[in-house]
């Protein structure tokens, strides 16, 4: 059976989407990161570069919530999209995966995280954030879904990201991006995003905060210390 490799936040729970929408079994292997569970050598077997989500598809190991989600998607023949539309999902998956993911993150990181206030990285990653959510909100006038006529992993790996709109974004969150946040409520009412929600119920997670925590997720901010 699919191992997958779990903690809630946004890489993870785009898998966890997939999974609820397909119905595809698998084994939840929490992964408490802020507790550092990522840096054992059980999990760099797994994932060298020591982050989640990972799946083990009894022995295929993949790694990186786009591969993954590229990965399933061909495996399971669904959610793929067409195959006029090879082009335009790989370039829309890349395009959160290099920019509108990473740069969402460190604007969170610098944000709420950074043990010192520094404006140049505040307003570089936020700008940079609005930048690729206005690519995306012009993107979708007109259209339902990211790709093509039908809902697809496109949709699934946006919405990992855009259900933490408001911490992101603040203020107003996706409110600010009209064509986003209407694409994103009617993905947010899904049967499979309340299974998402039940996925990892019960399992216990460290909130980051402690040293021990911060120096768990940002080892490499503690190599000299």
């Amino acid at each position: 059976m699919l191992k997958f490799y779990y903690h809630p936040t946004p890489n993870p729970l785009k898998i966890a989407l997939f999974l609820a929408e397909t119905d595809l079994p698998f084994e939840l292997v929490p992964v408490d990161t802020a507790s550092g569970k990522q840096h054992t050598p059980e999990f760099r077997a797994i994932n060298p570069n020591g982050k989640v989500p990972a799946i083990d598809d009894d022995g295929t190991v993949v790694f990186d919530s786009t591969a993954i989600l590229l990965y399933l998607s061909e495996k399971t023949g669904k959610l793929g999209g067409s195959p006029e539309d090879r082009g335009a999902m790989l370039s829309w998956l890349m395009f959160i995966a290099s920019g509108l993911g990473p740069f969402s993150g460190q604007s969170v990181h610098f944000h709420h995280t950074a043990p010192e206030d520094i404006p140049y990285a505040k307003n570089r990653f936020m700008r940079e954030t609005e930048r690729h959510y206005q690519v995306l909100n012009d993107h979708l006038k007109g259209r339902d879904y990211i790709v093509g006529d039908s809902y697809s992993i496109a949709d699934i790996s946006a919405w990992g990201w855009a259900i933490r709109g408001t911490r992101v974004l603040g203020g107003d969150g996706l409110a600010q991006f009209p064509e986003v946040d209407r694409w994103f409520k009617a993905i947010n009412v899904r049967p499979a995003v309340e299974k998402v929600q039940q996925i990892g119920k019960g399992e216990t997670f460290k909130t980051p905060g402690d040293e021990a925590s911060l120096r768990a997720l940002f080892p490499s901010n503690y190599v000299n210390a």
